[in-house]
């Protein structure tokens, strides 16, 4: 074929572009790590933390110091610490920023575990999720442990993958942020705390991956393997074909973008943690599986979470953070 000389090194090079892309899915670190999040070790942490010991994670409750003081103690033993300028995992949240919808709330924490980058420290990716929920009422414990138990401990696991990944040599390039937020049920007052009063400046966050219900289904999608995906393109060009090249990878999830709107009825793009990072500039994706039947009742049990389900959406997640910390480039930011 005429010219076909000139075509040989335009393929190879295509075609070795195409390779690139998945190359950081191929390799035995990632593969390692991403098995290590199992729907065991998911179980084994939700029932600690949903149990009726935790008396419903009120924000600012004594239920809800134990289960944090918890949380800590899993990130000590996978050797995972807290940010270097803090004294300890907890960024205290006053009073007078806890001033929510149902009035005044004792003082809080949010939870902070963080592992540096190893080329590009001062860049910082945040993985979040609230570990506070709406606590009791009439006598009835309210464990929340889809709302949000499941995202709680999905970052634990999230933690312990990449924590696995550094200790053989391959950590994450970039730092990540594990952000445990309160107050998220009293009108996302942990996260926007953190935001106005950030341990890593905004201008070097490069994404909120924001984790909140992933272990239940909702009408129509029971015995589906999906997630919803909000607000992956609000901001970034680029994220949302990082969430979805991770996803066909890997999981293989079916990504529902139902939600996505920021003009749907049910504003879910405004009603979860991610939203203070993405008034503040920075690209967003929330997870999230739908309004169930026990969506804030005291019936959001352990007992009622698909495992599997939440093991699958915790590896999505992973997979999606471990490109975007190990990329070459810092993602785009180049929508209003």
């Amino acid at each position: 074929m005429k010219n076909s000389k000139f075509l040989i090194p335009i393929i190879a090079f295509t075609l070795l572009q195409s390779c690139a892309a998945n190359l950081s899915y191929s390799g035995s670190p990632f593969k390692t790590s991403y098995n290590s999040i199992t729907s065991a070790e998911l179980k084994t942490n939700l029932y600690v933390v949903a149990s009726d010991e935790m008396q419903g994670r009120d924000t600012g409750s004594e239920g809800q110091k134990k289960a944090g003081r918890y949380l800590i103690e899993q990130y000590r033993k996978m050797g995972v610490s807290y940010p270097k300028s803090m004294n300890s995992y907890y960024q205290t949240v006053p009073k007078e920023a806890l001033m929510g919808r149902r009035g005044n709330l004792p003082e809080s924490e949010n939870i902070l575990a963080f592992i540096e980058g190893s080329e590009k420290p001062e860049e910082v990716l945040v993985i979040s999720a609230h570990y506070d929920h709406v606590g009791m009422k009439n006598g009835e414990i309210y464990n929340g442990a889809d709302d949000d138990g499941s995202g709680t401990v999905a970052l634990l696991e999230i933690a312990e993958a990449f924590q696995m990944a550094k200790k053989s040599g391959k950590g994450p390039k970039r730092s990540i942020l594990f952000l445990h937020v309160t107050g998220e049920e009293h009108g996302l007052l942990g996260s926007k705390y953190y935001a106005d009063n950030p341990i890593f400046p905004m201008a070097n966050t490069v994404v909120d991956l924001n984790i909140d219900m992933i272990g239940r289904c909702d009408a129509g999608n029971c015995g589906k393997d999906y997630v919803y995906v909000i607000g992956s393109e609000m901001l970034s060009s680029e994220l949302k074909k990082i969430n979805e090249t991770a996803n066909k990878s890997t999981t293989n999830l079916e990504l529902n973008y139902k939600y996505d709107d920021p003009n749907d009825k049910d504003r879910l793009y405004y009603r979860s943690d991610h939203y203070n990072f993405a008034k503040n500039g920075v690209p967003v994706i929330f997870y999230f599986d739908g309004i169930h039947e026990d969506y804030h009742k005291p019936t959001d049990d352990a007992d009622k979470i698909d495992y599997v389900a939440l093991q699958k959406r915790a590896q999505l997640v992973f997979a999606t953070a471990w490109e975007i910390a190990n990329r070459k480039e810092r993602i785009l930011v180049d929508k209003k």
